[in-house]
Formats: structure tokens, sequence, C-alpha cells
């Protein structure tokens, strides 16, 4: 699906990785917190994977909605997991409760 600046895709193995790309902002907060409790109820895949390696800005909201997501995937025994989010980024989001071992950096593609 690709859609805006977000394109979600599914690996071999049965990972869901969503990865948008430019400045995630609050007219994407419905979009992105939907796509994540469909996930994660419904589709309850390996593991749920946010690939920033693209995005430059990520407003409060979904920064919420992403520490909220860590937390939905624990219960419904998802991991997920925010890959190669820019230092000011990941330091945003493990103080918006992003556990620090739910960050990953992979690397670029």
């Amino acid at each position: 699906m690709r859609a805006h600046s977000l394109e979600v895709r599914t690996t071999p193995d049965g990972s869901v990785i969503i990865h948008p790309w430019g400045s995630v902002g609050e007219d994407r907060a419905a979009e992105l917190r939907q796509l994540i409790l469909r996930t994660v109820r419904h589709v309850r895949p390996l593991r749920l994977v946010f690939d920033l390696t693209d995005v430059g800005a990520i407003d409060p909201i979904n920064v919420g909605t992403l520490a909220a997501a860590c937390a939905l995937g624990d219960g419904h025994e998802v991991p997920v997991f925010v890959d190669n989010p820019r230092s000011d980024l990941a330091d945003l989001l493990c103080s918006a409760g992003v556990p620090p071992q739910n960050l990953r950096y992979v690397g670029r593609r």
C-alpha cells in the first residue's frame, strides 16, 4: 500500500513493515492509529516494524501513537520495533515511553 507518504509491506517471515517518509504530522494521526490497531489486533504479525529511515520529523500525537503501539504490541504478543530513528527522534520516542530496546539501528537500505 502506498498512500500519501506511507508504505506498508509484509516480509516473507511474516513481519509487517510500516515505512513513512518525510514529516509525520497530525494530518496522518488517525490513519496511523487505525493501521496500528488493525495490524496488531487482527493481522497479528510476527513483528511490527516502523522504519523511520526517511522520516525527518514526527509530531507529538504520532510520537505518542508509536509509544502506545509498543504497549499494545506487548499486550497482543506482537513485538514492535522502531528502526533507524534519527538521534533526536529516538530521544523523543524514549521520553514518550518507547522502550530503548525497541529502537534498532539496522543501517540504510
